[in-house]
């Protein structure tokens, strides 16, 4: 696994996550019939809450991001913005970040727990998300939207 840290997003940080956005998503969006060069980009840009992201930095470099939003009622966790360059995929990363986050929903006990995010369909992502626990609530043409932590 290699070595990775999180730091708090600033605003100054916009610009690099929409532009790995962009690039991480390319095959899938195209695949979907969806890519818009400036749409992925900007989709991000109106919807980047420094507050709640954090950069994935190895070595001190940015090497990805993630955002965990608190829902409006404070029911839930919503996982997004979840992007790990390709030079760091397959090293443990994503399973470290992923774990981590989780951990802190339990450990705070916001929303028990509770995590949704959406994946694009047929994404390979969406394996690792399964690995830590989400199950699917719903799907459409374009993204799965998976939850974990739901009570019984």
């Amino acid at each position: 696994m290699a070595d990775w840290e999180l730091r708090p997003a600033s605003a100054a940080d916009v610009e690099a996550i929409a532009e790995l956005r962009a690039v991480v998503l390319r095959g899938d969006l195209e695949r979907l019939g969806r890519y818009d060069a400036r749409r992925v980009r900007q989709r991000l840009r109106d919807g980047f809450e420094p507050g709640c992201t954090w950069v994935i930095e190895v070595g001190g470099a940015f090497a990805g991001c993630v955002a965990l939003r608190p829902d409006a009622d404070g029911r839930c966790h919503w996982l997004e913005h979840f992007y790990v360059g390709a030079q760091h995929q397959g090293r443990g990363i994503g399973s470290g970040v992923l774990g981590e986050l989780l951990e802190r929903c339990d450990r705070d006990g916001v929303g028990v727990g509770v995590v949704r995010l959406n994946v694009l369909r047929g994404s390979p992502a969406r394996r690792l998300y399964e690995r830590y626990g989400f199950v699917v609530e719903a799907e459409d043409a374009v993204d799965v939207f998976m939850v974990r932590g739901l009570p019984a």
